[in-house]
């Protein structure tokens, strides 16, 4: 899999597929959720009154929540602000992160692959973790 060139929309269901044990279901309003023991991982979010643009007030329409292993995995990926992944006061005390999808591509492939690897670890049962990363180490 090239890992050099951009991440794309489509990346994010492929990967999110690709893993073990996923259910992918329809959201209230179509939206995909992407699911390992019936625990979320990634999800394309309706828009909210969280997640806005500042200049026009407009909800995003495209925002895309990624689950994160820990509290400080979380401020990693949010501190930067020219980082496409953010947070709202909603998510406070959440581990995930969003993400726009009109910024997806600011990811390389390989940065989208590792935040969704990430998503997956941390909702997984712990056997089907183990056994996964035991299967990537051969």
């Amino acid at each position: 899999m090239p890992t050099s060139r951009r991440a794309r929309i489509a990346d994010v269901h492929t990967l999110a597929t690709g893993m073990p044990y996923v259910t992918r279901i329809d959201g209230p309003s179509g939206n995909s959720i992407y699911q390992v023991g019936r625990k979320s991982f990634v999800f394309f979010r309706t828009p909210r009154p969280d997640a806005f643009d500042p200049e026009t007030g407009e909800r995003y329409p495209d925002v895309i929540v990624f689950w994160v292993p820990s509290e400080s995995d979380k401020q990693a990926l949010v501190q930067d602000p020219d980082s496409p992944f953010f947070t709202t006061p909603h998510f406070d005390g959440h581990l995930s992160v969003l993400v726009r999808g009109s910024r997806i591509g600011e990811l390389t492939l390989r940065e989208l692959t590792e935040v969704i690897q990430d998503a997956w670890l941390a909702q997984a049962s712990r056997k089907r973790a183990t056994d996964w990363l035991r299967a990537q180490e051969q």
